[in-house]
């Protein structure tokens, strides 16, 4: 019997509160689902613990409060109430079955029956289930197999799965390209080529969501191929040509070690258009935050210099860092002739901006009045200062100011 017993959040105290507040009220009835199973079969890093139960959420509410736990009705028409033990949230759910879907959300019903439960979940991986003791229970009889093989399958029939929930399309590249090795499973991915136009039935917030998810994946070119080879990029991404483009800056970003960034993965993707920048923010929803980054990200100005790292220190103060390094990153991937990558990208982590020695309280007390004079001698003062390196004083700054005293 396959075991996750030397886990050590298995005996986290306030993982053992909420487990045996649950275990008191039904005896068996408890077990942990999803990620926390599948990651650490895999030797993979926890975030959330997740748990399943056969107690109905009235039931769990009651044990939770006995055990003096907070509850939270985080998603109570689903089963879903968020338990708070040592301050931590953890989710536990009511084991369910679907009586209706339409390809975005899904009616349930509650069950006693785990296997109910494991084949309306989307894929075999995250149908794992382990008991507080560790012992892994594999209702679909091939989860472990794909955690073995590295292999993301649909539960059941890859199409009944999607049509349940369109979104699954993205979740199977998304799964892919953290979990999978090798070629996508091939019935999954013919399912998602001939049902991708369910995706237009997908909010652009869950879409964008997805998207991020993937584009943060260490290693995600396989599965952005594999969304291209069946149809899905053109669909519910016009604005990206080519996913090769990413191959040359995940080279960089590993040589570099830099941890992914999914927004600047994006832009290198696209074509430097502010055109294309706006068109994928509006129509899938960025935040505002999204948006500026990504159109700064895909404007081709003249800051960024690739063969002359002596003007970076311009190119950051009026640009910076962030929008410097993503601009950077946009003419690596296009073969621009970028040199001294590294350096640039190290300087850039550390850079502070300098602070402009002159105001517009300085200018009036050499007789300027507010107006427009007075920004335009500041502008042309801040030039200077850029020009000189930021190393002109305040003091020869201000001995550059024309006479307005008479």
């Amino acid at each position: 019997m396959t075991s996750i017993a030397s886990e050590t959040w298995l005996r986290d105290p306030a993982v053992r509160r909420v487990v045996e507040a649950l275990e008191t009220r039904r005896p068996g009835g408890v077990r942990f689902v999803g990620g926390c199973v599948r990651n650490a079969l895999l030797g993979l890093p926890i975030s959330d613990i997740d748990i399943a139960t056969q107690l109905r959420p009235a039931e769990v509410t009651d044990a939770a409060h006995s055990a003096g736990l907070a509850v939270h009705e985080t998603g109570l028409e689903h089963g879903t109430l968020t338990l708070v033990a040592d301050h931590r949230p953890f989710e536990v759910t009511t084991l369910r079955r679907d009586v209706e879907t339409d390809g975005r959300r899904a009616t349930v019903a509650f069950t006693d029956d785990w296997n109910e439960d494991a084949y309306r979940r989307d894929f075999r991986i995250n149908a794992l289930y382990a008991d507080p003791d560790g012992t892994v229970f594999d209702p679909t009889g091939g989860g472990l197999e794909d955690i073995r093989d590295r292999r993301i399958v649909f539960v059941g029939e890859p199409e009944d799965r999607i049509r349940e929930d369109y979104l699954r399309i993205l979740r199977f590249f998304r799964f892919h390209a953290w979990y999978g090795h090798g070629s996508p499973d091939e019935a999954g991915l013919r399912a998602c080529g001939r049902l991708r136009d369910g995706l237009l039935r997908i909010s652009a917030e869950r879409i964008w969501m997805e998207t991020r998810k993937l584009l943060s994946a260490p290693t995600c070119l396989d599965a952005l191929a594999a969304m291209e080879m069946s149809g899905t990029t053109g669909l519910v991404f016009p604005e990206i040509h080519s996913v090769q483009r990413l191959a040359s800056w995940i080279v960089a970003e590993g040589q570099m070690g830099l941890s992914p960034d999914p927004l600047r993965r994006l832009a290198v993707l696209m074509e430097p258009s502010g055109d294309a920048g706006r068109a994928f923010s509006a129509r899938l929803r960025l935040s505002v935050r999204e948006r500026t980054r990504l159109g700064a990200a895909l404007v081709a100005g003249p800051e960024v210099r690739p063969s002359d790292p002596d003007a970076d220190a311009e190119a950051l103060y009026r640009l910076g860092a962030e929008t410097f390094s993503d601009r950077l990153a946009v003419l690596t991937s296009r073969g621009a002739g970028v040199v001294d990558l590294e350096e640039r990208f190290s300087r850039a982590a550390t850079w502070r901006r300098p602070v402009f020695p002159v105001t517009g309280e300085d200018l009036l007390g050499l007789g300027f009045r507010p107006g427009r004079a007075l920004g335009e001698t500041l502008r042309r003062l801040e030039e200077s200062w850029i020009a000189s390196g930021f190393d002109l004083s305040r003091t020869a700054l201000l001995s550059l100011c024309p006479d307005v005293s008479s």
